[in-house]
């Protein structure tokens, strides 16, 4: 009996993902995906260092296309995780009627196309939109502004932040929770001392795609926000506005681009969640 479990355990390791052939055409197709996704990005970076784009770029511009990126796709991240994480809680925890129309409304943004998206903002916000007359009464101009580059971001970008939230808390053992609760741990210290540290991992992976979707937001803003230098421009408005006059301009605007991407990718995934909870140990 032993050593027929043990025949089955040595045999385990020769199913068809395991066999030889099949990790060599594995290893075969994933470097071709690789390829396929890197060598644009290598071909871009290329061109802007090697092709010396970088060194003909317009330093102004660039700069103040950087600046407005940053800060509205901080600002955005920022209003997505007070927003979205309440949204991602209920969808995880309540069962509700509508409860389907509510995640087909969340999902919606991801498969619709982004010009859609920016025609759809400005029927709602803009000044003759459904919520035009209370805004003006209000004295808020939203078309055209950087409040616009902010909700456009938010509107393409919280689907991506409120589904992986949704699983990292779907994923959750109840069990845990309830024991902290019986223990005599407060609500907000279950949330803060159980339920965020084990969600960690979903909720960070779900920042990074909310704040780099933002940040390479193009279809929706230009609809919605115009494309205006100082107060709209954002880096991908402002490589399709160098394109029409200039591929290394547009080349080395997209090549700063890039890099903030990688650059805000790398630095949440590097972050340590739990490291920015309060400890609380007696």
């Amino acid at each position: 009996m032993v050593t027929r479990a043990a025949d089955r355990q040595d045999r385990a390791p020769g199913l068809p993902g395991n066999g030889r052939t099949a990790r060599f055409g594995t290893g075969i197709l994933a470097t071709i995906a690789l390829l396929f996704l890197g060598l644009p990005v290598a071909a871009l970076l290329a061109r802007g260092f090697a092709g010396g784009a970088l060194l003909d770029a317009p330093a102004a511009a660039l700069l103040d296309a950087l600046a407005l990126s940053l800060t509205t796709s901080l600002v955005t991240v920022i209003v997505v995780v007070l927003l979205g994480s309440p949204l991602a809680w209920v969808l995880a925890r309540r069962s509700f009627r509508g409860k389907a129309i509510a995640e087909t409304l969340v999902d919606l943004p991801i498969v619709l196309p982004p010009t859609v998206a920016g025609l759809a903002l400005l029927l709602a916000f803009g000044r003759r939109g459904v919520a035009g007359p209370t805004l003006e009464l209000l004295g808020i101009t939203v078309p055209f502004t950087m409040l616009a580059v902010v909700i456009a971001q938010v509107f393409v970008a919280a689907p991506f932040y409120i589904r992986a939230a949704r699983a990292g808390l779907q994923g959750i053992e109840r069990d845990l929770e309830e024991a902290a609760a019986m223990d005599g741990a407060s609500g907000v210290q279950v949330v803060r001392r159980i339920t965020v540290p084990l969600a960690a991992p979903a909720l960070g992976a779900g920042l990074a795609l909310a704040w780099a979707r933002a940040l390479g937001e193009f279809g929706a803003t230009i609809m919605f926000a115009g494309n205006i230098r100082g107060t709209t421009q954002t880096l991908p408005l402002l490589v399709y506005s160098e394109f029409q006059d200039s591929v290394d301009a547009a080349a080395a605007a997209a090549t700063v681009l890039v890099f903030t991407a990688i650059a805000v990718i790398l630095a949440v995934r590097l972050t340590h969640w739990r490291s920015i909870l309060p400890d609380e140990r007696q």
